[in-house]
């Protein structure tokens, strides 16, 4: 099987003067996007990066960001992929943890973590050619030397995607360049029909799973050209699909809702050009389903649910059955993807039963970094345990009905309650916490805390959520908090979620 680089290579040859990259005025043809790669590659060279390597990528969506992805596996390297929401002191696990030797990053983002390069253990590089922070170097263009060639194979690793777990401590997903191509394959080309005309608008953040792997590769895998916006904004995003003609978009339910909700001229963008909608991180009701359908006058939805473990290859709604179906993830797994819904005596599923969803892909990743006990315990006999919760419908349809990892999706953000919780717990005058989900009619879910004070101290709502100032990811910092005298526990002292977010309805 080809690599990344050979797909890379290959339409460059094939479709060099057509347009492969729009960001904003800038607009790059295959050749001269392929000119910069190889110029980003060869003065990676120069900063001592060889095959293996890992380097982290942290920054807004740009062309920067694109160039550096494909010249970094061009050296042979692995992309580290790194949110640019999160605080200092997350994004400096996951640079200890990926043994990364060099950190792209906006300057922006690098002078509000205050996150030095002697604790990073990195060196650091700014991701925007005009940085604004003094204190470290721009990223470069090769002005002197070749790139050298790299042998580079189908099973070497490309890329290391950090998501949560249970434990509250992020977890690197391996993939390499086949499951990562296998994944495009999968989704973008067999499942939506990505194709040569289209032009795939990245808004969501690009180092996402999915736009990463699904709209960044798969316009690669056919050819297609991609359109960045550097921050998804409403009107912005409505703005470029009329301007740019862009025809697929993937976004978080919230990105179709807002532009309904805050724009009075919602109705005068030309939007024809759009053939897929794609929308992930959860599901849409079948009332938000039938009013979107009327707002954006298209029948073209597509709900899609993947993981970041299997690249993210999973199941998908077709538009054909969004309306007798509003709300489910579908009922057939993926080209290339198996699924089942295991119930806790482990027979699968059958309609009506509640079980977990546990999936088997080609694009499954090669196993969590450095961590082989917790790749262990995430399969069954080759099957990925998600730690979701389906309820099959008497046609086979699934619908997520819990999380068995207590996750929260909020905007298309995945919060794991531990994480919040390890943070809370170490608030002054906190003697226990717990974290869950609360429905959000916009958002999916919105976090919210159950407080138990020490001692009946008197604590201060504000005073608890600016503690996790700079400890969370502004998104992960609940936006609801009531205190209460005791958590529901097991006699074996679990807390019992599904209680307390009885106790939790109760109080509101």
């Amino acid at each position: 099987m080809w690599t990344i680089n050979d797909f890379f290579d290959n339409n460059i040859r094939k479709f060099e003067s057509k347009e492969a990259l729009v960001h904003g005025e800038e607009r790059l043809t295959w050749q001269q996007l392929g000119e910069r790669v190889n110029r980003r590659a060869a003065w990676l060279q120069r900063q001592g990066v060889r095959k293996g390597d890992k380097v982290a990528l942290q920054g807004r969506n740009s062309t920067s960001w694109v160039e550096f992805f494909f010249a970094i596996v061009r050296c042979g390297g692995v992309v580290v992929p790194v949110n640019h929401k999160l605080a200092a002191t997350e994004v400096e696990y996951i640079l200890r943890d990926s043994g990364s030797m060099l950190w792209f990053v906006d300057s922006s983002i690098f002078t509000e973590l205050e996150l030095s390069p002697e604790r990073a253990g990195v060196s650091v590089f700014a991701l925007d050619e005009d940085s604004s922070d003094s204190t470290i170097e721009p990223a470069g263009y090769g002005k002197q030397g070749a790139f050298i060639p790299v042998d580079v194979s189908e099973n070497d690793l490309a890329e290391l995607l950090y998501t949560s777990g249970t434990t509250g401590q992020p977890k690197g997903c391996m993939h390499s360049h086949k499951t990562i191509l296998l994944a495009a394959l999968s989704t973008s080309v067999v499942g939506w029909g990505f194709n040569i005309q289209d032009r795939v608008l990245i808004g969501m953040p690009i180092w996402h799973s999915a736009p990463l792997n699904c709209q960044l590769i798969g316009a690669l895998y056919v050819g297609a050209t991609l359109v960045l916006l550097r921050e998804y904004g409403p009107r912005k995003f409505l703005e470029t699909i009329q301007e740019e003609q862009c025809t697929v978009f993937f976004g978080a339910p919230i990105a179709f809702i807002l532009p309904v909700q805050t724009l009075d001229d919602f109705d005068s963008f030309d939007i024809s050009s759009m053939r897929a909608w794609l929308f992930g991180g959860g599901p849409i009701d079948s009332s938000t389903s039938n009013m979107l359908r009327e707002k954006f006058k298209s029948d073209r939805f597509y709900q899609v649910y993947g993981m970041t473990e299997s690249g993210p290859t999973g199941i998908s709604l077709y538009p054909h059955e969004q309306i007798m179906k509003a709300g489910s993830i579908g009922k057939y797994a993926l080209t290339g993807c198996d699924l089942r819904v295991v119930r806790t005596d482990g027979k699968n599923a059958n309609p009506g039963d509640v079980g977990e969803i546990w999936l088997r892909a080609q694009s499954m990743m090669l196993g969590y970094h450095n961590q082989p006990n917790a790749t262990m315990q995430a399969f069954d006999n080759g099957w990925y345990r998600t730690g979701d919760l389906a309820r099959m419908d008497e046609d086979g349809y699934l619908f997520i009905v819990d999380r068995t990892k207590d996750m929260i999706i909020t905007g298309g953000e995945n919060v794991y309650s531990k994480e919040v919780e390890d943070v809370l717990v170490n608030c002054p005058g906190v003697s226990e916490v717990a974290v869950i989900g609360i429905p959000h009619a916009d958002w999916g879910e919105t976090v919210a805390a159950i407080v138990v004070s020490q001692d009946n101290q008197e604590l201060d709502i504000e005073n608890v959520k600016g503690f996790c100032q700079g400890k969370l990811a502004p998104y992960k910092i609940p936006r609801l908090i009531q205190f209460v005298d005791n958590i529901p526990r097991t006699p074996t002292g679990k807390m019992m979620k599904y209680k307390i977010r009885e106790k939790f309805n109760q109080i509101n």
